[in-house]
């Protein structure tokens, strides 16, 4: 039963992060470096406050430009705070149904509040893929 596979066996754990504190040149640096699209923001605690995007990053220059700053500031003025989430636990049918129902490429997964992962549309499809092939 796919109900029995579970968010935290096909998350990815070895994500990019950023902090609030994290220049925002360098965040745009890592997202073209990594080619990645966005990546969550931590507190020290290991806790979830925010995602920043590439969509952000756009706004972040836009704001800047028509200020006329030449500094750049720092993630935590401009990330997302509201962050859709799924829990560690969830199984892949939750999963799924989040990416359709709230049209989400990817969701970071939580435990206990902190970042322990991210699981992707891709992530899910390998898990059916898997337990097709096992059933």
């Amino acid at each position: 039963m796919l109900r029995s596979v579970k968010a935290q066996d096909y998350m990815c754990e070895d994500l990019i992060t950023f902090t609030p504190e994290t220049d925002l040149f360098e965040a745009i640096n890592k997202l073209l470096d990594y080619r990645i699209t966005g990546a969550p923001v931590v507190d020290k605690n290991g806790g979830l406050v925010g995602l920043m995007s590439e969509v952000d990053c756009l706004k972040a220059i836009l704001t800047l430009t028509y200020h006329e700053e030449e500094m750049g500031g720092i993630v935590g003025t401009y990330m997302s705070e509201e962050v859709h989430t799924i829990n560690h636990d969830a199984d892949i049918i939750k999963v799924a149904e989040e990416f359709i129902n709230n049209k989400r490429r990817r969701l970071p997964v939580v435990k206990d509040g902190k970042l322990i992962g991210q699981i992707s549309r891709r992530d899910v499809l390998r898990a059916v893929e898997q337990f097709a092939q096992d059933g």
